[in-house]
């Protein structure tokens, strides 16, 4: 009876491991077939050559510097204008993606460089032109001079899908053509200050140059150009993300054109929408892009869009958190009529907007505070007036200025000295009187919203008087 139990569990164990092996991907076949398209990048900057404390001389037609200068001065020998040195290079990674030499690596694994040397998986070194490179994608074409070139499946990274089996190959520290695989752990990942892409974020194992490489499916397609990590100590720490092939394959359609991208502008400043948020504007849950500003002149202001508006949807496509508009709007072409989704009141309407071109530096507001005191015994804040001086250098035409806050409701709803408050539940604000009338009427036990400018930025915060 034992040996037949110790048989059982030996075939239960067998089983079990024979399961676990089977559910687990083989790279093997993917990477022999995939590895030959990716190439390494590498970037040299020629610079003056500099010494501590000599003058940056100049002199015509890149003449050497005459010696009684090097005399005069201690110039060692050999220094001179048109004597140059290499720059330490930049090492990244990349991928061929047509038969006759297109490249695509990131933008910056080749900003500001002087030359770009691609080796590819044969050994060969070639020199790349710069046909185009996007800042604010990160993404760069590059052509080199070469026929039957074996390359990459591109891939649809709309059907990714967050669990998928994803793989990498790249040159991290230089190590060509090193591969590691994970999965996806997040889709349309929005990142501070990258806001026209929706990242796809893997647990991949990521590293200085690694950027610019592929980042494959089981299928052997590429989904997305690796791009940036999360890191405290300069290294991979499981936060990983990569630029989808769709939104690249965008830009290098307007950079093979072009040579640089167009992109589709509304002209709104947005917060996200927070739970007491939503409840001030009456929603039933928190969704959507609060519009905190509407820039004067833009798209978005000639459609009708107003400050305190809710955008929930874009040409149809939804809009769940506030990083998703930019993502959505940035990829239609300008002079495009597109339709928004709003909530305003309570209230769903659509409006038509015709897209504007992104303007290659962004508006930018100014704020501060100043005036004479009033005291708003509701909210236990002291407010000034604004008057022509504050106004223009804080760069608001109407409202009021945060003086002093008390404990109280001013408080829980987070204002701060020097923010100025320019709406209150949807009603505008351009004097203490404003204000206090506004403020006497509010309900208790319910938030409202409370539209504040505060160190340039517009936003609003959620109101609730107990």
């Amino acid at each position: 009876m034992k040996l037949v139990r110790a048989t059982f569990s030996l075939v239960l164990f067998w089983l079990c491991v024979s399961s676990v092996h089977a559910a687990l991907p083989e790279f093997k076949d993917l990477v022999k077939q995939a590895s030959p398209a990716v190439v390494n990048i590498s970037t040299v900057q020629q610079e003056p050559t500099q010494v501590q404390g000599i003058p940056d001389l100049q002199f015509p037609n890149d003449q050497q510097i005459p010696d009684i200068f090097k005399h005069f001065f201690r110039i060692p020998e050999g220094y001179g204008n048109s004597h140059k040195h290499k720059a330490p290079q930049s090492l990244g990674s990349g991928f061929i993606i047509s038969e006759d030499g297109y490249i695509l690596t990131n933008h910056h694994v080749i900003a500001d460089a002087d030359k770009v040397i691609v080796r590819l998986s044969d050994r060969r070194e070639l020199e790349a032109k710069i046909i185009g490179s996007d800042k604010r994608s990160d993404v760069a074409l590059l052509k080199i001079d070469a026929n039957d070139l074996p390359v990459v499946k591109i891939g649809d990274s709309a059907k990714a899908e967050v669990g998928e089996w994803v793989l990498a190959i790249g040159s991290p520290f230089g190590f060509d053509h090193s591969v590691t695989a994970g999965i996806i752990s997040a889709t349309d990942r929005s990142l501070a200050n990258e806001t026209y892409v929706p990242f796809i974020q893997t647990d991949v194992a990521i590293n200085p140059g690694n950027s610019g490489g592929p980042l494959f499916n089981l299928k052997g397609e590429v989904i997305g150009i690796n791009s940036q990590i999360y890191t405290r100590s300069g290294g991979f720490m499981g936060l990983s993300f990569s630029i989808p092939m769709n939104v690249a394959m965008e830009v290098v359609d307007q950079l093979k054109v072009n040579g640089k991208v167009s992109r589709g502008w509304l002209g709104v400043i947005i917060q996200e929408v927070s739970r007491d948020l939503a409840e001030s504007f009456g929603l039933d849950k928190p969704e959507g892009a609060l519009v905190a500003t509407v820039l004067p002149d833009s798209p978005a202001e000639e459609a009708g869009i107003r400050e305190g508006d809710i955008i929930y949807s874009f040409n149809g496509h939804p809009i769940d958190r506030s990083g998703d508009l930019p993502h959505q709007v940035g990829r239609i072409p300008p002079e495009t009529d597109a339709t928004v989704g709003i909530v305003r009141g309570g209230k769903k309407k659509s409006l038509t907007v015709t897209i504007g071109l992104l303007p290659a530096t962004g508006d930018v507001i100014k704020t501060s505070s100043k005036s004479k005191k009033a005291l708003s015994n509701r909210l236990n804040i002291q407010l000034a007036e604004l008057d022509d001086q504050l106004r223009e250098r804080l760069g608001v035409t109407d409202g009021v200025v945060v003086r002093q806050v008390e404990e109280g409701a001013g408080a829980e709803s987070g204002l701060m000295v020097g923010d100025v408050i320019t709406m209150l539940n949807g009603k505008d604000i351009s004097s203490i009187d404003d204000f206090t009338s506004v403020a006497k009427a509010l309900p208790e036990n319910k938030a409202v919203p409370m539209r504040i400018v505060r160190r340039g930025s517009p936003m609003f915060i959620p109101l609730k008087l107990k």
